[in-house]
């Protein structure tokens, strides 16, 4: 167990997560009782320079006290770390945890002074619907480029047709199986892109304007925002700012018109036969050149720009998800990303100041989350990579392992912990609970693949998708147990006329843990303190101040044995899992389990 001191940046630590510049802010950190020192001291940074403010004790428990401070905000962004010392102590508390030694500042807390993330994100659990293979209405005439095929047949992974085979998906199959979306307790939709393309995953959109008229066009749209808007669901578009496809009128026109607004929206090259530079040199997905000022209007400052039209009440969308994000505005020796980020997010706030920005960005992210960037980010760096890594089987999964020439690692629950707490002090708390947290998606292997068809895994998995900070996302089926070797693999279709294949009873979980995430305020608005790391389970607090829940995880057989006594708690009531009572958590299971506790 860590007895150590603690601070996370949630509400228990920081009287105000988004204050206004000269508003002052009270930081907080608990303390054993049993952990000695002489000073405590709070380092923050002015303008740059470091200052010092001592802390004070601001109540004494039986196990555990408040230490406190109070300082002036000035700056919009405020990093902060504590100091611990005395004769032979000198321990450094940051985001990276408690160390005895420097480390970097760039693992300090982060204060961010702007408009905080939407606060119904702390509420909110999404579906992600790949649109062509969640529910089909009726047969379509299709395009050229597509190639048929009937709705109940797998897709062939990496075939010369991957990307065009099209099943037919419409959005009034979504629409008339909203139910469905709500009954798993999800109140909230992302859909990857719905623009009229050449693809069956539209990131080469033909169209930033419309809705595709396979998908029943601007009709089947407005449609499902009124029937959504009745079942209080918000819905959440895509968006590739980086790039646009080979079909798309601004590419017409600029090849048409050399002079044109249109031609300075693209990188010209003659390297390539196609004369333009494509995202990973592809000809099929121009890449879009942030140097235009014309650009720049059309796609996110215009008052009718696609950025904002999307996001005004007539077209009803509640944020954007921007596809990768982190290359945005970056081509060779330019780099205006910083300045295309900023922009996008002030068309956000101007137009729909409660709207979600956040941005797939795998790899590159503490940057782009500071304060003036996306909200959050699509979490695989810290969520989905190491937790993959700790729970799987050695599945053979097609492509490798997250983009990497290799099959999936094994790692330890400590190495797990150090992977969250690596990745959680990198960024400020609130990008952290405004970042979409999943188990896998449109572009990954299955989890239930992941962990070769282990349900106890996938629901050990599950709760800790429904308990740990962020914004949980289900990928359409991965309620019924659906499996697949890749992205493609995965983006299998939903049987609504024939259910035996669906695994209702893992559904049956999946339901009690949406509930429990979206009604129990330790998960809506707590904090994050780890209680134990073992190499088979993991232990972590999630404290509010009107909640405490412990949650415990375990990957494979183990015996669980912790003594709650040393932090002051003990459970009050069993939310799910493994029962238990009083002040210790002790059981032996045989494989992967979970239990989740209500504390007092």
């Amino acid at each position: 167990m860590f007895l150590e001191p603690h601070h996370d940046g949630s509400e228990l630590y920081v009287s105000n997560s988004a204050p206004k510049l000269g508003q002052k802010v009270t930081f907080k950190v608990r303390v054993p009782n049993t952990y000695k020192f002489d000073h405590a001291v709070m380092r923050f940074y002015h303008d740059g320079e470091p200052r010092t403010a001592h802390l004070k004790r601001v109540s004494k428990g039986r196990t555990e006290s408040w230490w406190g401070v109070t300082i002036e905000i000035i700056n919009y962004e405020t990093r902060y770390r504590f100091l611990f010392a005395g004769n032979k102590k000198y321990d450094w508390l940051s985001a990276a945890g408690l160390t005895n030694h420097d480390v970097h500042s760039n693992s300090d807390f982060q204060l961010v002074a702007r408009p905080a993330y939407p606060q119904w994100l702390n509420s909110s659990i999404f579906y992600q619907i790949f649109p062509d293979r969640f529910a089909k209405t009726s047969e379509k005439k299709l395009p050229d480029w597509a190639v048929a095929r009937e709705w109940n047949e797998m897709p062939r992974d990496k075939s010369r047709n991957t990307g065009i085979e099209v099943y037919g998906g419409d959005l009034k199959g979504v629409e008339e199986h909203l139910d469905h979306i709500t009954e798993l307790g999800a109140n909230g939709i992302y859909f990857t892109p719905f623009f009229p393309s050449r693809s069956n995953h539209r990131y080469d959109a033909s169209s930033f304007d419309e809705v595709d008229e396979l998908l029943g066009g601007n009709k089947a749209w407005f449609s499902l925002v009124k029937a959504a808007n009745k079942k209080k669901i918000r819905l959440v578009g895509d968006i590739t700012s980086n790039h646009c496809g080979a079909g798309h009128h601004w590419l017409a026109k600029a090849k048409k018109d050399k002079k044109s607004k249109e031609a300075g929206y693209f990188y010209w090259n003659k390297k390539y036969k196609w004369g333009y530079e494509g995202w990973w040199g592809l000809e099929s997905l121009p890449k879009l050149n942030y140097g235009s000022k014309e650009l720049r209007k059309a796609m996110y400052e215009a008052p009718n720009s696609i950025i904002r039209k999307w996001l005004s009440p007539k077209w009803g969308m509640a944020g954007w998800r921007v596809d990768v994000g982190n290359m945005t505005g970056k081509y060779g020796d330019i780099d205006i990303h910083d300045e295309v980020m900023y922009g996008i997010r002030k068309a956000v706030e101007e137009t729909r100041p409660d709207a979600w920005l956040v941005a797939e960005n795998a790899d590159f992210v503490a940057n782009d989350l500071a304060g003036a960037g996306w909200h959050g980010t699509m979490n695989y760096q810290g969520f989905s990579r190491p937790l993959s890594s700790w729970m799987n089987e050695k599945a053979k999964l097609s492509g490798g392992f997250q983009g990497l020439p290799i099959d999936s690692p094994r790692i330890s629950g400590k190495q797990f912990v150090d992977s969250m707490k690596n990745f959680n002090g990198s960024i400020p708390w609130r990008a952290l609970v405004a970042s979409m947290i999943l188990l896998d998606s449109h572009d990954t292997p299955r989890f239930r693949t992941i962990v070769s068809g282990d349900k106890a895994k996938h629901t050990a998995a599950m709760t800790m998708l429904m308990t740990y900070p962020g914004v949980p996302s289900v990928f359409m089926g991965d309620e019924l147990g659906f499996e697949g070797n890749s992205g493609e693999d995965a983006r299998r279709t939903i049987n609504w006329e024939d259910r035996s294949s669906w695994d209702s009873e893992f559904f049956a979980e999946v339901k009690k843990l949406a509930k429990l995430r979206r009604t129990d305020d330790a998960f809506i608005n707590g904090g994050l303190r780890w209680v134990a790391a073992e190499d088979n389970y993991l232990a972590y607090l999630r404290e509010s101040k009107k909640s405490k829940v412990l949650v415990v995880i375990a990957a494979k057989p183990c015996t669980v044995d912790i003594d709650l006594s040393k932090i002051g708690y003990k459970v009050s009531k069993t939310l799910y899992g493994q029962k238990a009572t009083g002040n210790k958590i002790k059981f032996k299971t045989d494989g992967a389990s979970q239990g989740v506790w209500k504390l007092s």
